[in-house]
């Protein structure tokens, strides 16, 4: 999927509920969100792509002990570990989750799809081959209107108006 996709977490996610948030581009926590694997309570092992995306984001030792013991991480400790971007107070979720979806939605949805694909890349590729992909990625932005436009706005010093062409 091309758009970033946005979680605001409030309360406890747990098993998959956790494996959903990571599974986002961008995750904003309530201060009083926790996060559990929960997986060991029950019996059965991590679902929802937890075990891909978990040890991407915190390293395998982390991730894997995360996944055995039933640790709580609290909003801020899953923050400090990269699991979520930022922690904001309780009754300010809901207005900094739609803030940055404001500040996403006029951005050129064609570089954030670029942006997104080039990182998704990056975690299979050698060094060399993601800055081909990166060269390849930004000859085509150079050809779209959205990059004409935004070299425009910025030698004009205005706030670009983006399409998506």
């Amino acid at each position: 999927m091309p758009k970033p996709v946005i979680a605001a977490i409030n309360g406890v996610a747990a098993g998959g509920g956790f494996s959903l948030s990571l599974a986002c581009d961008l995750t904003i926590a309530a201060e009083s969100a926790k996060f559990v694997t929960a997986y060991s309570d029950i019996a059965a092992s991590p679902d929802l792509g937890m075990t891909y995306f978990l040890p991407r984001l915190i390293g395998s030792k982390k991730a894997f002990e995360l996944a055995l013991v039933k640790k709580i991480l609290t909003a801020q400790e899953a923050e400090e570990w990269g699991i979520v971007n930022q922690v904001v107070p309780d009754e300010k979720l809901k207005e900094t989750a739609r803030e940055l979806a404001l500040q996403l939605v006029n951005n050129s949805s064609l570089a954030i799809g670029s942006t997104k694909k080039l990182f998704g890349l990056s975690l299979s590729q050698t060094l060399e081959s993601q800055m081909e992909n990166e060269t390849e990625f930004i000859a085509r932005a150079g050809a779209t209107q959205d990059f004409k436009e935004g070299v425009a706005a910025f030698i004009q010093r205005r706030k670009p108006k983006f399409k998506g062409m």
